[in-house]
C-alpha cells in the first residue's frame, strides 16, 4: 500500500473511531449523567431510564459499538487490500 493510501486508511479509521466514540460518550455521560433526572421519569422494564443508562445501557451501547467497529473495519481492511494473517500456529 502507497502512502497516500496508508494516509487515507488512517483517516478513516480515526474519522470511525471518533464518531462511534462520540455516540458512547453522550450515551455514557449524557443519558447517564447529565439527562438522568428528565429521563428518570421514564421507565425502562420497571427502572428509571436513567438509572437504567448509568448501570446497563452504557455497558452494552459500549459493546454493541465495539461489534460496528469490528465490522466496518473489516469492510474498511477489505476495501484497502488488508488481510490479517492466519492466527493458526504453523508447527514444523
Amino acid at each position: 500500500m502507497d502512502q497516500k493510501a496508508r494516509q487515507e486508511y488512517w483517516r478513516r479509521n480515526l474519522r470511525l473511531m471518533g464518531v462511534l466514540l462520540t455516540i458512547w460518550a453522550l450515551v455514557s455521560f449524557g443519558a447517564g449523567i447529565i439527562f438522568v433526572e428528565p429521563l428518570n421519569s421514564l421507565t425502562f422494564i420497571g427502572f428509571p431510564l436513567g438509572f437504567w443508562f448509568a448501570q446497563q445501557g452504557s455497558i452494552l451501547t459500549f459493546l454493541a459499538l465495539i461489534a460496528v467497529y469490528v465490522w466496518r473495519m473489516d469492510r474498511l481492511d477489505k476495501e484497502f487490500g488488508i488481510e490479517e494473517e492466519d492466527a493458526e500456529v504453523h508447527h514444523s
